[in-house]
């Protein structure tokens, strides 16, 4: 697993976004695994800078969603579907057909679950899937103690986490949905390149815990480290946990340029 500290989150923006456009550089219709809140952000700003620069074209891209949730329509303003449209394919010129996501309002979510892993696959795989982290290590809605090998599948939120999300839904948490879509842990782990994205002092402990503690359920991201090619970009405040920051600081720093993370 690699680590790289950067200074704030337009740093880590950066970062993130040159290494999905050298990606599609190299190869025009890779499959991006996007994921929804604020922290992403900068990563889909910055590559859109790149996108209207005429540093990149993108329009060949494919891009895979991570969560849904259960029971909104498609069209429906906080539908992560309706989200990723306008942050992320819109601003970078990507067609809606060139979107994966699971059916959230399927009468079978099961059914939809599995047809969604069987939709990545037929895809060629996530080239490179970008994660978030919870301030209890979990990725996508792979809450504490989810198996380490756990398929695309259906989760009930926490009542914190509906409380938290009503503000997208007029401070209203009776129109937050009660289940989820969510990639499990084992399809996330089948993307070729996971970069871990985490800013402020709230994500330190999570952040330590899943890079220098053990492989454990307990913190799903913790995981990451079980694979090939890892990456977790964090700001000073996210790294303020790591025993071995300097460490990290040292080998990001004289790596060479063309290498990339």
């Amino acid at each position: 697993m690699e680590v790289v500290i950067v200074p704030d989150a337009a740093a880590g923006g950066e970062i993130v976004a040159e290494a999905m456009a050298r990606l599609v550089r190299r190869k025009p219709d890779a499959v991006l695994g996007v994921a929804t809140g604020s922290t992403p952000l900068p990563v889909y700003e910055a590559l859109a800078t790149k996108v209207r620069s005429g540093a990149v074209d993108v329009s060949r891209a494919r891009i895979a969603q991570l969560d849904e949730y259960v029971g909104l329509p498609a069209d429906h303003p906080e539908s992560y579907r309706s989200v990723l449209r306008r942050e992320v394919l819109e601003p970078l010129g990507v067609a809606m057909d060139q979107f994966l996501g699971p059916d959230g309002t399927a009468d079978d979510v099961q059914a939809a679950c599995e047809a969604y892993d069987a939709a990545l696959a037929a895809a060629g795989g996530v080239d490179l899937q970008l994660l978030g982290i919870g301030t209890d290590g979990h990725i996508g809605f792979n809450e504490p103690c989810s198996s380490l090998a756990s398929r695309t599948r259906i989760k009930t939120l926490t009542e914190q986490t509906r409380v938290d999300n009503a503000r997208f839904f007029d401070g209203d948490i009776e129109q937050v949905p009660h289940h989820v879509i969510t990639q499990g842990i084992g399809t996330i782990l089948e993307a070729r390149h996971l970069v871990l994205l985490a800013t402020g002092e709230g994500k330190a402990d999570a952040v330590a815990a899943s890079v220098e503690g053990p492989v454990a359920s307990v913190c799903p991201a913790s995981a990451l480290q079980l694979h090939p090619h890892a990456t977790v970009v964090v700001d000073e405040a996210a790294a303020s946990k790591l025993k071995l920051a300097d460490y990290f600081r040292h080998t990001y720093a004289n790596k060479p340029d063309w290498q990339g993370i």
